[in-house]
């Protein structure tokens, strides 16, 4: 396979939806969520309203991390988008780190990364 670019991506939102664990054929535990994301941004020198809801994915020990997540709690999540599957070409983002932010200085307190 060839590498033909960079994919990384990271958003800060609030978590409204964590799965069910499950686990792959090979064992390997699979949490599902979702993270949606307000904020002001300008574009082409125009502020205006930002909001999504992004579906994520945690493979391996950063899905132990996910489940242990309260929903409604801030986090920054980076990670890799990618197609949810060969019939849905709809991004999910694969995390790769998830740091939950709490309390003042831009809510980074304590922070658990994966």
């Amino acid at each position: 396979m060839q590498d033909s670019g960079s994919n990384s991506f990271q958003i800060d939102g609030v978590l409204t939806e964590v799965g069910a664990l499950r686990y792959s054929p090979g064992g390997v535990p699979v949490l599902a969520g979702r993270i949606e994301h307000r904020s002001k941004q300008v574009e082409a020198g125009v502020p205006r309203e930002v909001g999504l809801e992004l579906s994520v994915v945690a493979v391996g020990e950063k899905a132990s991390l996910l489940a242990a997540a309260h929903l409604g709690c801030s986090a920054r999540i980076t990670g890799f988008l990618a197609a949810k599957s060969l019939r849905s070409r709809t991004p999910v983002l694969h995390i790769d780190t998830i740091e939950f932010l709490e309390g003042t200085n831009h809510g980074i307190q304590a922070s658990n990364e994966a």
